[in-house]
C-alpha cells in the first residue's frame, strides 16, 4: 500500500510538472507543436480564393476531396478512371492506396453498386479502409457515375 501511494504521488506530480513545463514554453514552441496545414493541388488563377483545395494535410492526416470521371463511359471506366485518379493524388502528397483509412463513395444510381465493387475490390491493398456508398438525390455533379473522396495518412 505503502508503494503504491508513492507512485501515485510520483504520477501526479509528473503530469503537474508536464502541465507547468507546457504552459510556460514561448508562443514559438508551442506553435511548432501544432500539427502543420498544407494543400496540394492547383492555385486559383482568378486572383479569388479557391472554393477548395483538392487535398489538404493537416499533420499526418491526408484528406482528398471527391474525384469524379467526366467522360462518356459506364460506371466500370468510371470507377477505373477514379481510382486512378485517387491513386496519383494520394502518391504525389507522399501517401499510397494501402494507406487509406476512409473512402465515401457516391454512385450516380445506386443500381451500379455491384459493378462498381467489381472494380473497387482489392485496390486498397489487404485491409481496405472502411466505406461508405450512397446514391444522393440529384446525382453527381458534372454527370460522372461515381465519385470518390478519402481520408489517409501520409
Amino acid at each position: 500500500m505503502k508503494n503504491q501511494s508513492r507512485r501515485s504521488l510520483l504520477k501526479g506530480a509528473a503530469v503537474a510538472a508536464s502541465g507547468v513545463a507546457l504552459s510556460t514554453l514561448p508562443a514559438e514552441a508551442k506553435k511548432s507543436q501544432t500539427p502543420e496545414r498544407k494543400a496540394y493541388g492547383q492555385q486559383s488563377n482568378s486572383g479569388k480564393p479557391p472554393l477548395f483545395n483538392g487535398a489538404v494535410s493537416y499533420g499526418n492526416l491526408l484528406f482528398i476531396a471527391g474525384i469524379g470521371a467526366h467522360f462518356e463511359g459506364d460506371i466500370k471506366a468510371h470507377t477505373a478512371h477514379v481510382l486512378d485518379e485517387l491513386q496519383k493524388h494520394l502518391e504525389s502528397a507522399g501517401s499510397s492506396m494501402s494507406k487509406v483509412l476512409k473512402v465515401n463513395v457516391y454512385l450516380n444510381d445506386i443500381k451500379d453498386w455491384a459493378a462498381m465493387n467489381e472494380v473497387y475490390a482489392g485496390k486498397f491493398g489487404d485491409v481496405p479502409p472502411v466505406r461508405t456508398t450512397v446514391a444522393p438525390a440529384g446525382g453527381i455533379p458534372g454527370n460522372s457515375l461515381v465519385e470518390i473522396d478519402c481520408i489517409a495518412f501520409i
